[in-house]
């Protein structure tokens, strides 16, 4: 399978970031780049972290490690070229990672999507671009992104959680995002949630993810196409769980598959349990849906979320949250990574 068609300057159609032309070979630059199991999207920002220029690239982890952290770098000089951008004017790069991250010295403890596992791609960035690297949780990334240029802006504390294949979750506290002593944290997906005894990707029985990312959500779907309970959903997809994708069921309930609905709710019954159980422990003012799955459905997700959280806390806490859907889309991953790169390159210049 060929790549994706790279994009240089962003202008074909609105987006929450604005795109505008390169500044002068004087002016500083900031990279985000959002490394993602599927795809890699790389964005270059000038000093204001407006956007500038943008490629998106298929990740392709069975090139191994050392040959995506190679195609990570290709992409970023890419995108240099693109713009006519040199390497010395970088200030920064953040780069977002799935799964843990030992944030300050750079390493991807493991990322079981791409095959890494004590991956130093800090060090590795830093050696060739000569300037500071921030490596993030993508999670952490995506919601950070959303709390200084999306949905949670103007929030004291955002809370996001993103069901996708798995679910994702991070947490902006009074503008720092939350993170171990060494490690980053918020894995919300794998807290156990209910007393089913079905295993996730981490071997983990009754979490978040086993029982409402959009992987769950089609494996409980084949089952009602395969008995004739959604004829829909049967009609597009048939019960391969490959093809029953986010826009699929948002379809299929559009149709009038009853059946698909209810699962669906019942998803979003879980995360609303999920949402009131972060309220009660640190009361965040915005909490941010974000994803494909909450993409294709996104005031179904809102609305029902919200209501079974509400229900589930305290009354005096009912009004002290909001839930919002993600603004920022496939943006919020590089806005954020980059935004962070800025903030840590001036509170710590000799970051890892």
């Amino acid at each position: 399978m060929a790549d994706e068609p790279d994009s240089g300057l962003t202008t074909s159609s609105p987006s929450p970031v604005e795109a505008i032309p390169p500044a002068d070979q004087t002016a500083t630059y900031w990279i985000g780049f959002d490394l993602g199991g599927t795809k890699i999207q790389c964005t270059l920002f000038n000093e204001n972290l407006k956007k500038v220029a943008s490629r998106r690239r298929r990740t392709k982890s069975e090139l191994g490690v050392d040959g995506l952290l190679d195609r990570i770098a290709t992409t970023i000089r890419k995108l240099l070229d693109d713009a006519k951008v040199e390497p010395q004017q970088l200030a920064g790069i953040g780069i977002g990672c799935p799964g843990p991250v030992e944030w300050e010295k750079g390493i991807v403890r493991v990322a079981v999507n791409i095959g890494w596992e004590n991956v130093a791609v800090g060090k590795y960035l830093k050696n060739i671009f000569s300037c500071p690297v921030s490596v993030l949780n993508d999670v952490d990334a995506g919601v950070y992104g959303e709390y200084v240029a999306g949905a949670a802006k103007g929030a004291r504390t955002a809370l996001g959680i993103f069901p996708g294949t798995g679910i994702g979750g991070g947490c902006v506290y009074d503008g720092q995002i939350i993170r171990g002593k060494v490690l980053t944290c918020m894995e919300i997906g794998h807290t156990k949630i209910t007393d089913s005894a079905q295993h996730g990707g981490s071997g983990m029985q009754g979490t978040l993810e086993t029982a409402a990312s959009r992987l769950a959500v089609a494996g409980e779907l084949v089952k009602l196409a395969y008995r004739g309970e959604a004829p829909t959903l049967f009609k597009a997809a048939g019960t391969d769980i490959a093809e029953i994708r986010s826009k699929t069921i948002a379809e299929a309930i559009a149709a009038g598959d009853k059946g698909v609905e209810r699962v669906l709710e019942q998803a979003c019954e879980v995360i609303g349990h999920a949402v009131a159980n972060m309220v009660l422990l640190i009361c965040p003012d915005v909490i941010v849906l974000g994803g494909g799955l909450v993409e294709a459905m996104p005031a179904k997700f809102e609305k029902e979320v919200a209501k079974v959280a509400r229900r589930c806390v305290f009354e005096c806490y009912r009004d002290e949250f909001e839930v919002r859907v993600a603004k920022l889309g496939d943006d919020a991953g590089t806005v954020g990574a980059a935004a962070w790169a800025k903030r840590a390159a001036s509170n710590n210049p000799q970051l890892p």
